[in-house]
């Protein structure tokens, strides 16, 4: 019972247009070699200055400065914007259906009624 009616929240946030945003502006992103050239090298910096933390060493200054110049692309590029976008829209949707959740448990937790349906 508990499960098909998550199954069927499921469905609904999969319908949802928020949901459909992500996935088209997840595929624009996708198909972006630049967006993925950037956020690649990017990562590449951050396992590096990961690696040099843990041995005790501080990340170079190159390291931060390409980081820097790195991201002030990667932020105004147009496919990116659209994927933090619809990433922001999609998180807000589920934060409110976590709230209305959350409410609903409580309310639950307080009814001495005991419901099937």
């Amino acid at each position: 019972m508990l499960e098909d009616k998550a199954r069927d929240l499921g469905r609904l946030i999969g319908q949802s247009a928020e949901y459909q945003a992500v996935k088209r502006a997840s595929s624009a992103l996708n198909e972006d070699k630049d967006s993925i050239a950037l956020m690649r090298r990017m990562e590449e910096i951050r396992v590096d200055a990961e690696r040099l933390m843990t041995g005790g060493e501080s990340p170079t200054p190159e390291m931060e400065r390409e980081l820097d110049e790195l991201l002030s692309k990667v932020q105004t590029n147009p496919v990116y914007q659209q994927m933090a976008v619809a990433q922001e829209n999609f998180d807000k949707l589920m934060s409110r259906v976590n709230e209305v959740i959350l409410d609903g448990i409580h309310k639950g937790a307080a009814s001495p009624i005991i419901t099937l349906g």
